[in-house]
């Protein structure tokens, strides 16, 4: 680690570095802090470790070859990076999407958002480490429960997390024999664990010191920021793509939007909490009402190229476990997309990270950075 002495008025300040190499930099990101004493003074962020290039893949390859490349994106959630190009193609060609593929869009949805919710989670106590006894206690939970959840995922569609399962116009895969009672198990066990881990870690004096009042983000520098997701409604408004602008069949479903009211650490924390508990409401509602009918409006694709969006530009995006996820495509009839911009909700989130820690402590630099919840894959693209 580089450091850097400067002394200024009496007062030593030291310019350190944080990342890219380090397990609570939650991926490959780097922050040159700047520090007097334990107090942190500015931040510059250095992003792109991680640069793919998966924009350009996407006006490279055609839009058939494309989707399952979109599965790394945000790769916690898969089928959030699928629904939104998906969305845009299905709006821009006019293609019907049966009732049952919708069903199963948002089950797989849903189940993706549990599952990152408890990376999430698990992470998030670990970068904490001592505070919570070591924080593996927690992390080993949630990925025990993480691990079930994605054995049923696996059990469909034959791959654990990246299951390529949306296709143009419907689903690749239909449910397997025994899926509802999988699911059902699972729900009614994972309900109880997520009382567990609320009652771990909401009479935990440290964790609670360690979050509440700390990385106080209002909802205006939110705003200003084109914060999404958890990050918003941490802040205090209630902004949700699956209740503001339903896609899919979300508005047959009864479920609520969880915020925060301070806008600092545990709200952040607290309202993924009750996400996932909407979640398994919304699973619960989707099981029990799938109705019969096909998976997909179109024939197998047998050559890729024969799949073309006609020309024109539109932008759809979903709600992903990390907030607004859109694809703007333009398209002149061919194959392959002349344009293709993705608008990935890590990327907007991380933005606030100067204001967030600047005058924070350095001890609360990891517990900030968690709460926002970032995949580089999603960030760096």
């Amino acid at each position: 680690m580089e450091v850097q002495r400067i002394s200024e008025n009496g007062f030593e300040e030291l310019w350190v570095n944080m990342g890219p190499q380090h397990p609570a930099s939650h991926g490959v990101f780097r922050m040159q802090i700047k520090v007097e004493g334990e107090n942190i003074k500015e931040v510059i962020p250095h992003i792109g470790y991680l640069h793919r290039g998966v924009e350009k893949l996407g006006e490279t390859v055609n839009l058939v070859q494309f989707m399952p490349m979109l599965d790394r994106d945000d790769y916690l959630s898969a089928i959030s990076n699928e629904f939104p190009l998906a969305l845009a193609v299905e709006k821009l060609a006019g293609i019907e999407v049966p009732e049952k593929a919708e069903y199963l869009r948002v089950i797989s949805a849903e189940l993706m958002r549990i599952a990152s919710h408890l990376v999430f989670l698990g992470t998030f106590c670990l970068d904490m480490g001592g505070a919570l006894g070591g924080g593996t206690t927690i992390f080993l939970y949630t990925f025990r429960e993480r691990e079930k959840l994605l054995d049923i995922i696996e059990k469909w569609t034959g791959s654990r997390m990246h299951p390529n399962l949306i296709s143009f116009g419907g689903v690749r895969y239909d449910l397997y024999p025994e899926f509802d009672k999988d699911l059902k198990t699972f729900l009614d066990d994972f309900e109880k664990k997520i009382e567990e881990y609320e009652g771990m870690l909401g009479n935990n004096s440290i964790f609670l010191a360690r979050t509440k009042n700390v990385g106080i983000l209002p909802k205006e520098v939110a705003m200003g920021y084109g914060c999404s997701g958890p990050v918003l409604r941490g802040s205090g408004i209630k902004f949700d793509l699956r209740k503001a602008n339903p896609y899919s069949v979300y508005n047959k479903f009864e479920f609520e939007i969880p915020t925060g009211e301070n806008g600092d650490v545990y709200d952040r924390y607290k309202v993924r909490m009750e996400e996932m508990k909407q979640s398994v409401r919304i699973l619960r509602q989707a099981v029990d009402g799938i109705p019969e009918g096909p998976i997909s409006s179109q024939m197998p694709v047998k050559v890729a190229a024969a799949v073309k969006a006609p020309a024109g530009e539109i932008y759809s995006a979903v709600e992903s476990p990390r907030g607004e996820n859109g694809v703007y495509l333009v398209s002149d009839g061919k194959p392959t997309a002349y344009r293709l911009k993705l608008r990935t909700p890590s990327f907007y989130n991380l933005s606030a990270i100067p204001y967030l820690l600047k005058g924070a402590l350095i001890a609360d630099v990891v517990a900030i950075l968690g709460s926002l919840d970032p995949v580089f894959g999603d960030v760096d693209r």
